[in-house]
Parts: structure tokens; C-alpha cells; sequence
């Protein structure tokens, strides 16, 4: 059957039906994933037509993935981290939710506080396993969505549950069920998708699920998750890594509209960052992450990573203050005690430092030319530098400027004597074998030093 696609506005072939492929052996795609090489990147040379949505938003983990590889923080620490993101996203909440877990009385505590505040956003949700006394929790918290862990992969349906598919899907489809009797929003995240079945059982899978939507009347949300970080940006690679390939089968075989559509990716393979704004680019609305990029393993899709991403195809930042990024990284880092690697893009200490005398001299003239942006109107921090064996005199004078806040008539040179004096005496510490960068405390009391004797 020939229609026209609401997508596309092109005449396209619908007729087939994607049904359940129940197999008697599990499909681990050995070609692909042979567990002794690394994963193979298959391209079948289909292109996938870009299809942004009207609307893309962010959505956060960082009290569910993001806690499951750190120490719980407090109720305290949570209630303020929520305020921070909250700020960040902006009046028309491009931070759209934010999801919680309800196990223990800290867990509670803490999403009540949160929903204490009465900000809009980012709305609150939960993250639940699929049980009777997990429903009834969520339901007597009054949360209207809740996110429920939904295996899709060979791997996890035979070697972990020790079901067939057509029993994991009769499984699920039970419990989706139970939720939708209790008046609540199930959000499916569809765990390991990159090395499931896409035609022999997500698509089926999801039929259904859209099935008991319609139905209940109650929207059903489909979280794409990339659990172990497989997913290829690629429009030709081929299924099941293809992310691209992923958003289009959803929207056009199961009908699952943009805005109930989201991508949840990890690092594993330095990728996260590409695949959420592949999965934007190809028709997801949402994108889930968590701020400094924490969750299992190398983590998820770093939450600050893809406020710059939106504001890159989007051509503006509507309204969201990345200022508060830097907040947040300086509270993880005070009150969390989190280490941020010092070349984390936007928040490590060193990522707009330079240590290089050629780079300094080079900001000196035009601070454009080595700085990526303007820092510190975006982000609230300035470019610096650091003083080592390689600053030279322009690197020196340059640490001096911004430590001091010297601009204009005030600004010293790379030609003035206090700049060679402290030159001379960095030399003097390389040439007796120093090997660290000198520090802050270091300069400051040599210029102390310096000015006195000249007074």
C-alpha cells in the first residue's frame, strides 16, 4: 500500500507489517559481536533521511544513572543539584524532566523536597523495576510517568531472564498493563537495543505496546537505550548498531511520534555525545543525560555536552544559562567531592587553559584566536594559562593579566621587567630538574617579593 508519509510528505511502501520473530536460539549477532575482537561496524549503505522534530529537549538522569556509580548523595546535595539544573534549562524548560529512585527513605525524601520547591521544571519522574509493589509506591507518591526496564536483546531475553520472546514479550506486555490499571505513564526503556532484533522484536514489541496505549489512552514513551554504548552515528551502518536506523524504524513501522520518542546513550566507545544528537537529527525529541556525563561504566551522554549541542542547531541557547554549568561542576567538586578529569571540555580545570608561550602570545593579541568561545561570559571562566617551561615571557605576562584583572593601560607586556624577573626564575626551576607547573601561590609570592624590593 502507497501513502503518504507524514514524515517524509513522500509517497512511501507501508504495507508490510513487522510481527514477532520468535527463534529457538538466540540471535547474538557473533558476526558483529564476536566477544574476543572488538565490535564490527557493519554498513548495509541505506541512508536514513534526516528528520528533526519541531521540538528537541533534555532529559535528566543524574539522580538515577548518575547515582548508580557514585556514593547516594543527600537528600540536601539532590535538592540543590535540582535547583541548579533547573536554572540551567531555562523558563521554557529545555531540561525537561529529571527522574528519581523511590527505594530508600532517602530516595523519597529527596523527590519530595524537590517537588516541595513547586518549580515547573524539570518535571519529576521515577525509575521503577516492574513490580506490583513498585507500582503501588510510585502511585502513592502521585508521580505521573515512571520509567520501567524493558530487555530487548537476545543477550538479556535468553542469558538473563531464560525466556523466549515470545514469553518476554507476554512478560512485559503484563506488566505494562498493570501500570496503565493504576492510572500511571509507563516509559519504556528498551535496554540494549543495539544488539536486538529490531524487525524480530523491538518493532512487534512496540506495535503492541502502541496498541495498549490507544486503548488505555495514556501515552506510552519509548526510551532507545544504547545500554552498553554500541550505537553508530553513521546514516549506511546497518542494524542493530545504527542509530539512525533505530529512530526511523520506531517513527515509521511502529508510528511512535517524536515527542514520545528518547534516546538514552553511554560512552563506551567515546560516542555518546555523536548518538544523542544523531538521535535528535533523525527524530527523537528527547535525549537523556546526566550532568559531568556520571552513570555506569564511562557513563552517560554528558548533560552540559548537549546544552552546547542544542544551542549549535538551534542557533540559540533559548534561554538556558550555561553559566550555571560551572556552578555545577564547582559543587561536585566542593561538595560531592567528585574528581573532574582537568580536560573535560566545559568543566575540567584545564579546558580553556593553555600552557603553550606560542598560544598565550597568540591571547594576548586576540584572546579569539586559541579560546573556543567566550568563556567567560557562557560559562563564567576566563581563559588562563598555566606557567611551566613552556610559557615563555608571553605566557607569564598573560597569567599576570587575568590574575589580576589587569586590562588596557594596566596590562603588562611580555616586554616588562617584573614579567623577565619571573621568567628568569621560572628557567632557574626547569633547569634544576622542577617537573609540575608552578602554581598560583608560587607567582603571587615572588611578585610580593618583587614589588617590595622595588618600593
Amino acid at each position: 500500500m502507497l501513502e503518504i508519509s507524514p514524515k517524509s510528505n513522500l509517497l512511501e511502501q507501508k504495507s508490510y507489517k513487522y510481527s514477532l520473530q520468535d527463534v529457538p536460539e538466540p540471535n547474538l549477532y557473533r558476526e558483529v559481536y564476536n566477544y574476543e575482537e572488538v565490535p564490527k561496524v557493519p554498513f548495509n549503505h541505506r541512508r536514513v533521511p534526516l528528520g528533526m522534530p519541531a521540538d528537541i529537549w533534555i532529559t535528566d538522569t543524574t539522580f538515577r544513572d548518575g547515582m548508580q556509580s557514585q556514593a547516594p548523595y543527600s537528600p540536601t546535595q539532590v535538592t540543590d543539584i535540582y535547583k541548579m539544573l533547573s536554572r540551567l534549562g531555562g523558563p521554557k524548560g529545555i531540561i525537561r524532566t529529571t527522574e528519581f529512585f523511590v527505594y530508600s527513605e532517602n530516595d523519597r525524601k529527596a523527590l519530595n523536597a524537590c517537588r516541595e520547591l513547586g518549580l515547573e521544571f524539570p518535571e519529576i519522574t521515577t525509575w521503577i523495576r516492574a513490580t506490583d509493589s513498585d507500582f503501588k509506591l510510585v502511585r502513592d507518591l502521585g508521580i505521573k510517568e515512571t520509567g520501567i526496564l524493558v530487555s530487548c536483546s537476545d543477550y538479556h531475553i535468553f542469558k538473563k531472564l531464560g525466556m523466549t520472546r515470545g514469553q518476554a514479550l507476554e512478560h512485559y506486555l503484563k506488566i505494562i498493563s498493570k501500570a496503565l490499571e493504576m492510572g500511571i505513564c509507563p516509559r519504556c526503556h528498551f535496554e540494549d537495543i543495539t544488539r536486538a532484533d529490531f524487525y524480530g522484536f523491538v518493532v512487534p514489541f512496540v506495535n503492541e505496546i502502541q496498541r495498549l496505549s490507544q486503548e488505555s489512552g495514556i501515552p506510552i514513551k519509548i526510551r532507545a537505550c544504547d545500554t552498553m554504548g554500541y550505537g553508530e552515528p553513521y546514516s549506511e551502518v546497518a542494524l542493530p548498531r545504527s542509530v539512525p536506523g533505530i529512530i526511523y524504524g520506531l517513527q515509521h513501522y511502529s508510528d511512535v511520534p517524536s515527542e514520545m520518542l528518547e534516546w538514552h546513550g553511554h560512552n563506551d566507545f567515546y560516542k555518546a555525545v555523536a548518538n544523542a544528537s544523531c538521535a535528535w537529527l533523525y527524530g527523537a525529541s528527547a535525549v537523556n543525560c546526566s550532568m559531568l556525563g556520571i552513570g555506569e561504566r564511562t557513563g552517560n551522554v554528558p548533560l552540559e555536552a548537549m546544552v552546547f549541542e542544542y544551542a549549535s542547531l538551534r542557533g540559540t541557547l533559548d534561554g538556558m544559562d550555561p553559566t550555571v554549568i560551572t556552578e555545577i561542576a564547582d559543587y561536585f567538586t566542593r561538595e560531592i567531592g567528585y574528581e573532574i578529569p582537568p580536560m573535560t571540555p566545559f568543566v575540567g580545570e584545564n579546558f580553556n587553559v593553555t600552557r603553550a608561550g606560542i598560544h598565550a602570545d597568540g591571547m594576548i593579541k586576540d584572546e579569539e584566536i586559541y579560546n573556543i568561545f567566550d568563556t567567560a561570559k557562557l560559562l563564567g571562566r576566563p581563559a588562563g594559562v598555566t606557567v611551566s617551561s613552556t610559557s615563555g615571557l608571553a605566557g607569564i605576562a598573560y597569567w599576570i593579566n587575568a590574575h589580576y584583572h589587569l586590562t588596557g593601560d594596566e596590562a603588562l607586556s611580555k616586554k616588562d621587567p617584573l614579567v623577565a624577573h619571573i621568567k628568569e626564575w621560572v628557567d632557574a626551576q626547569y633547569a634544576a630538574g622542577r617537573q609540575t607547573v608552578i602554581s598560583s601561590k608560587e607567582l603571587e609570592r615572588l611578585i610580593i617579593k618583587y614589588k617590595n624590593r622595588e618600593d
